[in-house]
């Protein structure tokens, strides 16, 4: 695999929404559905990920998109694979990104249906900080709350 990470900028804007869409339809039952139809979703990356936050994109081959990490300051707001490219060690390398990136510390939310996710995070050395009854969030799922070094709710 020649996996490359790079910043991602507006021209993969859209590449980032679809992987994201993907990723979140495959893996209903573990989460819960979106609560936005694609074209929110969409809009949502082109005007808010690639101008408000950061967006990260491995690729592999060069233009096609594996995985992307999106930081919002010392949160980790979105992190996914390609469905059909998981368990490859992608997001493990994205992750190092943000914890590069972040050597302060990171959060990010999890949901409590995601034991798959919960063992990847704990793996990489989070630990578990609160846990909600869903009321904080868009899908109105319990999650659970995640940090890393010196990073707080």
């Amino acid at each position: 695999m020649t996996l490359a990470i790079r910043r991602g900028t507006a021209d993969d804007a859209r590449a980032a929404a679809d992987l994201y869409l993907r990723a979140r339809k495959a893996a209903l039952g573990a989460i819960p559905p979106l609560v936005h139809d694609d074209d929110d979703v969409r809009g949502h990356f082109a005007s808010h990920i690639v101008e408000a936050c950061e967006l990260w994109v491995a690729e592999d081959p060069p233009g096609v998109l594996a995985g992307i990490l999106v930081l919002d300051g010392d949160h980790v707001d979105q992190l996914y694979v390609d469905p059909e490219r998981t368990g490859r060690g992608i997001g493990s390398r994205l992750l190092d990104v943000a914890k590069r990136e972040r050597p302060d510390g990171l959060r990010l939310w999890t949901f409590q249906s995601n034991a798959g996710a919960q063992r990847f995070y704990v793996r990489h050395g989070f630990v578990e900080a609160e846990r909600t009854d869903g009321r904080g969030n868009e899908e109105r799922a319990p999650d659970i709350l995640y940090v890393l070094g010196g990073a707080h709710g």
